[in-house]
């Protein structure tokens, strides 16, 4: 793949990872306590709190790397969609400016869906292990 894409494809991955690590890491610190409140005022167990705070810290630090960097951004595009049917599409788009909408967390599930579609980008460590033709 040329060298341009694949920077753009490493770019996006980075992204997404610092994204979703940060949002996983906030979740922890602010108290799990209240995401899981969050979850269980949208109807959902509050366990599903834990397994997603845990996705984005683990997968958002495992994308960073390049390891893993597919199944990661699947468990994410899930996330996506959970988080839009379930919190933000009432909103709209834009939201109802008190919160904001799904148009952020649509960007992340289309990025998520693009880099589960391709193989390990440039500078991934997961080169290191797996090679391939493409990295």
């Amino acid at each position: 793949m040329h060298i341009i894409n694949q920077l753009g494809l490493t770019l996006l991955r980075v992204f997404l990872g610092y994204t979703f690590f940060i949002h996983g890491l906030v979740k922890f610190q602010g108290g799990i306590e209240n995401t899981v409140g969050f979850f269980e005022s949208l109807g959902l167990p509050g366990f599903f709190a834990y397994a997603v705070a845990l996705i984005e810290l683990v997968g958002g630090a495992l994308m960073i790397l390049g390891l893993g960097t597919r199944v990661a951004a699947l468990l994410f595009a899930l996330i996506m969609v959970g988080a839009i049917s379930t919190a933000k599409l009432g909103l709209g788009f834009l939201g109802d400016g008190q919160m904001a909408g799904y148009e952020l967390d649509l960007a992340l599930l289309v990025i998520s869906i693009y880099l589960a579609l391709h193989k390990t980008t440039y500078l991934a460590l997961g080169n290191l292990f797996f090679r391939t033709k493409e990295a």
